[in-house]
């Protein structure tokens, strides 16, 4: 499959492939012919993947699972986390959401997959803060400024001493299911820290 950006080079490519393989037919027996235009197109089609995968959406969820279980102690897991980042000199990347929301489900799998999984891994301590049907904690969400009005996910991200330096405010997270994976690598390369 051919995209708009590179349609041209690819015709003029394919061209030239055929050309050359019309020139050298007296040489080669036509299925020499025919293995070389397999493999040249199979380049092609290898190239055109690895290059469609970077621009993809985050990847679908089929079944969610208990990403915010009902007697978690947000307050207690976001101090244990900052223990944790100062320890491992890592970030603490707060998720606020529910087990009812999709897109939630759907954030949760692209941190823990694919590049944007390995900065995470290597870079943040994660934690869920449950919001329920909105009205569970919510003094949370006010502390680390994530208003919960513009959707969820909601994401906050704080040095290991507790210091605020992002909170997604305009729902930025909150249709996750349509996300570019490179937008949410470039999101966590910006906020890694050192």
């Amino acid at each position: 499959m051919m995209t708009p950006g590179n349609n041209a080079g690819q015709v003029r490519d394919a061209r030239e492939i055929i050309l050359v393989l019309k020139l050298m037919k007296h040489r080669l027996p036509k299925l020499a012919v025919a293995v070389i235009f397999v493999a040249v197109c199979a380049g092609f089609s290898q190239a055109q993947q690895e290059a469609r995968g970077k621009d993809e959406v985050l990847t679908p969820v089929i079944t969610k699972g208990d990403l915010y279980p009902a007697d978690a102690d947000a307050k207690k897991e976001i101090d244990e986390a900052l223990h944790k980042a100062v320890k491992d000199k890592k970030r603490v990347l707060l998720v606020f959401g529910a087990n009812w929301c999709y897109d939630c489900h759907v954030l949760d799998r692209a941190l823990h997959e694919g590049e944007a999984g390995q900065i995470v891994k290597e870079r943040f301590v994660l934690v869920h803060v449950d919001i329920g049907e909105a009205d569970k904690n919510l003094d949370l969400a006010k502390k680390y400024k994530t208003p919960l009005d513009k959707g969820v996910p909601a994401v906050a991200i704080l040095r290991d001493d507790g210091e605020l330096l992002y909170s997604s405010g305009d729902g930025e997270f909150e249709s996750a299911r349509t996300m570019m994976k490179k937008d949410l690598k470039a999101f966590l390369q910006r906020w890694k820290g050192n």
